[in-house]
């Protein structure tokens, strides 16, 4: 039985604070990794608001200076909010190991997605359930220095 979306949105905002101010708290000691990954403020434009809006996300796979994060919220049937706000504005910024960067992104092709999802499914299991159990694709989304070429 899923939990109510409502139910769902509020915990992972609640997780997101949390984190944050662990890192903060921490000045960046703790919470930059999680589950062997390393952990990025995702900084986006808020769709409707035009406010920045940022969270906390697992990055499975870097391809130089690529970042790989998925859309799952935990294989909730809704995209999180940060995807849909990147997909109208996908100039971001994502602070790395307290390096703040402007970045471009996109969402991966299906060749592109195919090929990356082995390798997600690889540096953190619990996704591959979160695509069973989601009725929509899982997008991966696909963080490029905003300097590269898209």
């Amino acid at each position: 039985m899923r939990a109510p979306p409502r139910l769902v949105d509020t915990g992972f905002r609640a997780l997101n604070r949390f984190h944050r101010g662990v890192v903060r708290l921490s000045r960046g000691r703790l919470g930059r990794r999680a589950f062997a990954m390393a952990v990025i403020e995702l900084h986006t434009t808020g769709r409707r608001s035009g406010l920045e809006r940022t969270t906390l996300l697992t990055v499975p796979v870097r391809d130089g200076d690529a970042l790989v994060v998925v859309a799952s919220k935990g294989g909730d049937d809704r995209d999180p909010q940060w995807l849909r706000n990147l997909l109208v504005r996908p100039e971001v910024a994502v602070t790395l190991e307290g390096v703040r960067r402007p970045m471009r992104a996109r969402v991966a092709g299906p060749d592109e997605a195919a090929a990356l999802w082995p390798r997600v499914v690889a540096r953190y299991r619990p996704y591959e359930g979160y695509r069973r159990r989601a009725a929509r694709e899982i997008p991966l989304v696909v963080l490029e220095p905003a300097s590269a070429e898209s």
